[in-house]
């Protein structure tokens, strides 16, 4: 039993030497149950998304829509936006006609807007008329946007065809007249079924006809789905809303075109990683001494390892790509000069990482494990996993700084979007730049580090 011990003692002590070892099985678990924990909000009294953002155009001069506007500003999940920003840096109100190129602009964080039209309120029936403008990259988003924002209107239009009611009948037969109007309903009510008079008149004034317990609004939850069905259905042919894509809405795969560059990236970047930290098997063998002594410099043997890289990340963008074409039908044939292009420049950042993480490293076994808590916390982050806009606000402040979230967005562009390639420059730019960044620290970290000795 002793020499047993004495062996578990020895691994034990291999074990926490190895420092790559060590973060795999305890900081790389604890950041992500950390960062999941903040994404899906546990132990958050309000949990769910916030702060995705929304643009919302008034073009109502209803009091109705100015309630419903406020619904929309009071609920977590939504950062409204209801100004547009000029080049000077002035504001003025958003109108529709900057909502599409809104939408449609490559990188966008906008991608979900509600009109409130002038013909809010029906001027011949009873009713309401909305609009939804969107650009549904992600299924999950989509889904999650269109479901709290149908619930904070739905919530609110009992509300607002009271008041609308209210200040039709204003028109109609004037305040004075209507007051007294209000005053005898509030008067008859109290009378036969109890309650105080004032209070039951200002609940009517205020657009409260009992419309809001008698279709599920708000401050009413239905007793069961059948009750729930049946208020969507009334409700669903009171209020009448059309819903525009902007943009993708002739791609004939959706859900994958949205996904599958998120899972190239990360598989990319793993096998980038994993070729990077082939320099370290090289140095070992002593192949760095035997090309050193030939007319070839260190900087050459670097430029050598990224041209490599940048060249297998590109076939292995491409070809999971096809990949996705064959198995899911995303339309790859009539973007792929510009796809190819973004896949590049995509490849050219995974490439520049992989050359710093050798670069900063110690041995292949750190690399490793650096490598894989970065990847990972990029691919989360970068929007690989889900979307970027369920996260918290100060999460999504990171995201921008991935490289992951830039490949995305160009493989979006170019894929979902379909812009040119002027519209795609900017991220194009982005990537280029990072590279340059990326790859500048590690020639600077390697010409200065023991790899080549």
């Amino acid at each position: 039993m002793r020499t047993i011990l004495v062996l578990v003692r020895k691994d034990f002590q291999n074990f926490f030497r190895n420092k790559a070892a060590v973060s795999l099985t305890f900081i790389v678990p604890f950041a992500m149950i950390w960062l999941f924990g903040n994404i899906f909000g546990v132990n958050k009294k309000d949990s769910g998304p916030s702060g995705i953002p929304l643009a919302v155009v008034n073009a109502s001069d209803n009091p109705a829509a100015v309630k419903l506007v406020e619904a929309l500003q009071a609920e977590k999940s939504f950062r409204v936006w209801t100004k547009f920003v000029n080049p000077d840096k002035s504001t003025r109100p958003l109108t529709e006609d900057d909502l599409r190129p809104m939408l449609r602009e490559a990188g966008a964080d906008v991608h979900f807007a509600l009109v409130i039209p002038a013909d809010l309120v029906s001027a011949t029936g009873f009713g309401l008329h909305l609009k939804i403008l969107s650009n549904p990259r992600n299924e999950i988003e989509t889904q999650t946007v269109n479901g709290i924002l149908q619930k904070t209107i739905f919530t609110t239009i009992p509300q607002l065809l009271g008041q609308s009611l209210q200040s039709s009948a204003k028109r109609l037969i004037g305040d004075d007249r209507f007051k007294q109007f209000n005053g005898a309903i509030a008067g008859a009510v109290s009378s036969a079924f109890g309650g105080d008079k004032e209070q039951i008149q200002q609940s009517i004034e205020a657009g409260d006809f009992g419309l809001g317990t008698a279709l599920g609004g708000a401050g009413k939850t239905p007793a069961n789905a059948a009750d729930a069905t049946a208020s969507t259905d009334v409700l669903s042919r009171i209020v009448r809303i059309e819903n525009e894509q902007v943009v993708g809405a002739q791609v004939k795969s959706p859900f994958a075109t949205s996904i599958v560059g998120g899972w190239a990236m990360q598989f990319l970047l793993f096998a980038v990683s994993a070729s990077a930290a082939s320099l370290f098997r090289e140095r070992d063998a002593g192949i760095f001494q035997r090309v050193l002594a030939a007319p070839v410099t260190r900087a050459q043997i670097l430029w050598g390892k990224f041209l490599y890289g940048v060249s297998i990340g590109l076939v292995q963008l491409i070809v999971l790509f096809f990949a996705g074409r064959i198995l899911f039908g995303i339309e790859v044939e009539k973007h792929l000069g510009l796809l190819i292009l973004v896949c590049t420049f995509a490849a050219a950042a995974c490439t520049s990482f992989g050359m710093l993480l050798a670069a900063v490293a110690p041995n292949a076994e750190a690399a490793n494990g650096m490598a894989t808590f970065l990847i990972m916390l990029m691919s989360a982050l970068g929007g690989a996993w889900f979307p970027i806009s369920i996260m918290p606000a100060f999460i999504q402040q990171f995201s921008k700084l991935t490289l992951v979230y830039w490949s995305m967005e160009g493989f979006s562009a170019v894929l979902w979007a379909g812009n040119s390639f002027v519209q795609v420059l900017p991220i194009l730019g982005i990537l280029g730049g990072i590279t340059a960044v990326v790859m500048t620290i590690a020639v600077w970290r390697f010409n200065r580090g023991k790899i080549f000795e």
